[in-house]
């Protein structure tokens, strides 16, 4: 899986003029950042201490390398051009990189693919501030800012526990503002890091057994309790488990 945002393998890349001059406003607040551009725009980036892997053939034929060798790609290339491009290198969201585009005028900062996996979206937010751009995000949650379902509590540590397709039908009931019972007996309550208040739709409880189960679309349970297969079974697609890092403290069990 990709890197997700702290400290990930990233590589700009530009093929145009105002593009590369766009990279190179950019590399100036990522010292870390390499940069892949058209050899005959190289000079652009000179007196900058980015790493510089300037081609002399096809974009095409540096996609691969760059899929294998970044968790986040900004491409300052056109959204059409870049999704010809990347297309053929598509695995999994799991398995990709975080894929950003930034207009040629440096307006818009719009993450591709991987965007909560892969990180692209919170990336896509840092470089628009970076460049002082409007970051365009289209993914469900992130507009109207709920919860995450496949990532949440990622910056604390916590691994999610669930058959995919629970993810799925859990992340249509959160985005579609069905009534979700958010249970926490385990790890830190500081996992909502958004501006805005917790939707209205998200009901706070302290234990599994308090919850009055019909009454809810489904369940993020975030516990170091076994679920046991009867739970999951009686449940069927509701039910998403979030494992906190262990602190040393019992377990109180469901």
């Amino acid at each position: 899986m990709s890197a997700p945002t702290d400290n990930p393998r990233l590589c700009l890349v530009a093929i145009t003029k105002h593009g590369a001059a766009q990279a190179a406003r950019l590399a100036v607040d990522l010292p870390d950042a390499d940069i892949c551009t058209s050899a005959k725009f190289a000079a652009s980036f000179s007196g900058l201490p980015n790493a510089i892997r300037a081609y002399e053939g096809a974009l095409r034929d540096e996609i691969g390398p760059l899929f294998a060798g970044y968790d986040q790609i900004v491409f300052f290339v056109s959204l059409g051009a870049v999704v010809r491009l990347i297309a053929p290198h598509l695995r999994s969201k799991d398995e990709d990189p975080g894929v950003i585009v930034v207009d040629d005028a440096g307006q818009y900062v719009i993450p591709v693919l991987s965007g909560h996996v892969g990180g692209a979206n919170e990336w896509s937010e840092r470089v628009a501030l970076l460049l002082d751009a409007a970051p365009v995000l289209t993914t469900a949650s992130d507009v109207g800012r709920t919860i995450p379902v496949d990532i949440l509590g990622r910056q604390l540590g916590w691994r999610v526990e669930a058959p995919k397709i629970n993810i799925t039908r859990v992340s249509a009931h959160v985005v579609n503002g069905e009534p979700i019972a958010f249970i926490q007996d385990a790890g830190s309550p500081d996992w909502w890091t958004r501006p805005t208040p917790l939707p209205e739709n998200i009901h706070r409880f302290a234990r599994f057994d308090e919850v009055p189960l019909e009454r809810y679309a489904a369940l993020l349970w975030v516990t170091h309790a076994e679920v046991p297969a009867e739970r999951w079974d009686a449940l069927k697609e509701r039910l998403v488990v979030y494992r906190p890092p262990q602190d040393g403290v019992e377990d109180s069990g469901a």
